[in-house]
């Protein structure tokens, strides 16, 4: 298991990984990988926390569930593999960084990567579901753990900027010690909502801002 995420998320993560709710949740993805199709694969589940080291967390962007469209999800919210097609969120979001961010070009890859290992910790609440069924995974277990990982974060860290979208992401805003961190919060980048307030709403640049202010190293929104 520890080979499928950085080793600084170990200290977090050993422990965690060792409760019995963890012990269950464990159990029930591993019945529902024999009976059906999950995604993302197994080896891809903690993606997010692999390419990300607990260290280098800046900036968090919280997702609902994977995606459950096959070929789709691969461990990273609101990412899918290069050579897929951009679904319509992240469409809206290449759309409000090309207004946002001076030079900005609308990749046509949708392989997020590249945030993922500049410090951007890319994290569904729930990290596994079953083929073409949302959200047939939550309430397994999945938010306890995302929960404590945001927690320890807000514990641990300082100065993380934390990008709330939509009315499910806000909720976790109990979470975060807001003395310490900077939450942005907006309506989510769907295109039910993005006219009312995502577009325009300049997270990515105010989340730059708030990096050099603290002396961090500004995020490369440019996917290459």
């Amino acid at each position: 298991m520890s080979d499928r995420y950085h080793p600084s998320w170990e200290p977090i993560l050993k422990p965690l990984l060792k409760q019995e709710f963890m012990r269950n949740l464990s159990a029930f993805v591993q019945q529902e990988r024999k009976i059906s199709l999950v995604f993302p694969p197994e080896d891809l589940v903690f993606n997010a926390l692999k390419l990300t080291s607990f260290d280098n967390v800046k900036v968090v962007i919280l997702g609902q569930d994977p995606y459950h469209n096959d070929g789709q999800a691969h461990g990273l919210s609101f990412s899918v593999p290069n050579g897929m097609a951009l679904p319509p969120s992240l469409k809206n979001i290449f759309a409000e960084l090309t207004t946002d961010i001076p030079g900005f070009i609308s990749p046509t890859s949708g392989d997020l990567s590249s945030w993922a290992k500049q410090g951007v910790l890319l994290l569904n609440a729930t990290l596994t579901v079953r083929a073409h069924q949302a959200a047939s995974h939550q309430k397994r277990g999945w938010e306890e753990f995302t929960d404590q990982l945001i927690q320890a974060i807000s514990q641990k860290r300082d100065n993380v900027v934390f990008l709330l979208w939509g009315s499910y992401a806000q909720k976790k805003s109990v979470l975060i010690d807001h003395t310490r961190h900077l939450m942005l919060k907006a309506v989510h980048p769907s295109p039910l909502s993005v006219y009312r307030g995502f577009f325009g709403s300049k997270h990515f640049s105010k989340a730059n801002d708030y990096l050099l202010s603290s002396n961090q190293e500004p995020i490369d929104w440019q996917i290459r």
